[in-house]
């Protein structure tokens, strides 16, 4: 009888291992599809857009436009309609023409004979460039009136190589070019723009990670704001400006840190552990022309290389998110899903996974009339975890309803999760189900901020609804234009026992919504111990012994004395978002593990090199490493051991 007992007992275990590793994946609910390119067609994508015949039209860098015929078919037909432009980083349709940014200037595409060819290509805008190669020009959107919206990258210093820099006007700046053909400086403070969208009839846009960027943002942009990188502002007091924030007043309340060493060579700033932070709030509440983003894409998870967003329009044929906004990124490969809600007049909301390994750096995006969306690819110059340097492919949804928070509303005590199918009851009212953590990013003329000010919230109760369809979340310590990151790690499906395909949601708190709180007498407030284990603490940022995060401790000899194997470093990468820049073998943002490993640095100076960081070292990527003091010391020490065993 003992013996019967043991078996179902382990019978019992198995099952419960296998239910519990059948909880699908991305993949199990959109399929990623190349379609045929013929031999000899490179598809850098800068710009995709979908005629009203069904058709596509795609611009690439090489300053090529191409119009694909029946392209979700086995058999698309590709037809070169423009060729000899620079770098054509977007693309329009607009009364039977296609209108592309150059690097230099608003273009008019026309097809005048019918041959499927463009024999009129008419400068509608020229703006000045000064010739540096990082100028890139994004657009154009199309504004409800039909007239169109710009944005042009900042410049790089010559000895100081870190600092964006705008040598003529438009240069870090969103303009407008009328109908009539005339150009409109219209918002400032941008860096890298390279994801102007226009979204239901409003102007949107997304920068990368650099200096004064902390990481990849999502902004509303209307006329006169500044979004917080100060190059533009060199233009700021021109007649025609909209924007009233000085250089002057900008560099009174922030240390632009240009020093010089006893050579007199420029020193790159670098991040200081210690240091009181500045945000970008703060400058906003001297200045009202400042623009906070919507949305911060956390650094290394949801946001690298931040490129185009796109509304899902498709009346629920690529899935369960109709209306909402989809966001790509070129570093990671990967898309994101964005909830956006209004509070007090401003837009803020929720970063959540959505799809990851696609080929190339995720640039642009377009849906087909069928529902499926296309992905326009490129990383040359630019690096990516996907190791193509271009690419075209389409993201299909299989009709099955993935197990995905759904929207993430914030509250006055809290927030309200909503989800795609009935949650477990149990699961669900379990706080150990949970874990709430919130920080910010610096404001500072460091390449990329680490996380600050990092805290675990208390959650105090929840409140599951009727219909098992909603959580309210009751949250101590919510902190307003902080990131709040929300983990669900214990929350199960209710039919199928399923965890969340992303179980993690980071909601960026510009305003706490007034309105009544949750009595506690309404809160479940049961803790299992269970799902705790499984949620990961946040960390904070590393305080080194000299106090200004340049050197790290050494990694102790018992913390490297023995390697870790891959299955237990994998998580550690994961966690402190390694992942997202380096594979074990290939080049992509950053250099491969393997090749780090043929360095031959010690452990301990590896660990310092993750602290502090020498791009110097690795001149052929384009991408410099930000310093990752927030990664635990022990966490580096043995992430340091691994790398050398990968050179035995």
């Amino acid at each position: 009888m003992k013996k019967i007992a043991q078996i179902a007992f382990f019978l019992l275990s198995t099952l419960s291992i296998v239910h519990a590793q059948e909880s699908p994946k991305e993949e199990d609910f959109y399929k990623i599809v190349t379609p045929s390119i013929p031999e000899g067609i490179i598809l850098e994508v800068g710009g995709l857009t979908t005629l009203p015949n069904g058709s596509l039209a795609i611009s690439t860098r090489r300053g090529e436009v191409w119009i694909v015929e029946n392209p979700t078919s086995s058999r698309p037909h590709f037809r070169k309609f423009a060729t000899g432009l620079h770098e054509i980083l977007g693309l329009a349709y607009k009364e039977g023409a296609l209108y592309c940014a150059q690097r230099g200037e608003l273009t008019k595409l026309v097809d005048k004979n019918g041959d499927g060819k463009a024999d009129v290509y008419e400068t509608v805008y020229a703006w000045p460039l000064s010739g540096h190669y990082h100028e890139y020009s994004f657009g154009p959107k199309l504004a409800p009136d039909g007239s169109f919206f710009v944005s042009g990258n900042v410049a790089f210093g010559d000895e100081e190589w870190w600092r964006g820099e705008s040598r003529v006007p438009g240069r870090g700046w969103i303009f407008h070019i009328t109908n009539d053909g005339k150009y409109e400086p219209y918002a400032t403070g941008v860096r890298s723009p390279a994801g102007i969208s226009m979204v239901n009839g409003e102007l949107f846009y997304t920068d990368n990670q650099g200096d004064w960027m902390g990481t990849g943002g999502i902004f509303q942009v209307k006329k006169g704001d500044f979004m917080g990188h100060p190059a533009g502002l060199k233009w700021a007091e021109l007649p025609n400006s909209p924007v009233k924030l000085t250089e002057k007043q900008f560099f009174a309340e922030r240390d632009n840190r240009q020093h010089r060493n006893a050579q007199n060579r420029a020193i790159k700033p670098e991040n200081i552990v210690d240091e009181k932070p500045e945000f970008l709030y703060q400058l906003k509440e001297k200045h009202d022309m400042v623009r906070l983003p919507a949305v911060w894409l956390p650094y290394g998870v949801h946001g690298v290389s931040t490129a185009e967003l796109i509304a899902d329009n498709t009346g629920g044929d690529f899935g369960p998110f109709t209306g909402q906004i989809f966001v790509g990124d070129q570093g990671q490969s990967n898309i994101m899903r964005v909830v956006l809600e209004k509070v007090k007049g401003e837009y803020q909301g929720a970063s959540i996974g959505f799809r990851s390994g696609f080929q190339s750096g995720v640039l642009r995006m377009a849906f087909d009339k069928d529902g499926s969306m296309y992905v326009g690819e490129t990383n040359r110059g630019w690096g990516s975890a996907g190791d193509a340097n271009q690419g075209l492919q389409r993201l299909v949804w299989n009709g099955k309803m993935p197990f995905e928070m759904y929207t993430v509303k914030a509250m006055p005590d809290g927030f309200e999760i909503e989800f795609t199918m009935p949650v477990d009851r149990k699961s669900a009212e379990d706080l150990d189900s949970y874990n709430v953590s919130s920080y910010l990013y610096k404001h500072f003329p460091v390449y990329g901020s680490p996380p600050v000010n990092t805290e675990e919230l208390k959650i105090k109760g929840v409140k599951v609804s009727a219909d098992n369809k909603k959580v309210r979340l009751v949250v101590d310590g919510l902190r307003q234009y902080y990131v709040h990151k929300i983990q669900l790690e214990g929350v199960r499906a209710e039919t199928n026992s399923w965890s969340l395909v992303h179980p993690d949601a980071y909601y960026t708190l510009n305003n706490i919504p007034d309105g009544e709180k949750l009595k506690e007498s309404d809160l479940k407030t049961t803790r299992s111990g269970k799902a705790k284990a499984a949620v990961e603490a946040p960390v904070k940022e590393h305080v080194s012994p000299d106090g200004k995060g340049k050197t790290p401790e050494k990694a102790t000899a018992a913390a490297a004395a023995k390697a870790p194997t891959w299955e237990q470093i994998k998580p550690i990468l994961s966690k402190n978002t390694c992942l997202a820049c380096h594979t074990v073998d290939k080049k992509v943002v950053g250099p491969s593990y393997m090749d780090v490993a043929k360095r031959k640095y010690s452990n301990e100076k590896i660990v310092d090199l993750i602290y502090n960081p020498k791009p110097e070292n690795w001149p052929d990527y384009a991408t410099p490493m930000a310093p990752m003091p927030q990664v635990p010391k022990a966490d580096a020490a043995k992430i340091a051991a691994w790398i050398n065993s990968l050179a035995k």
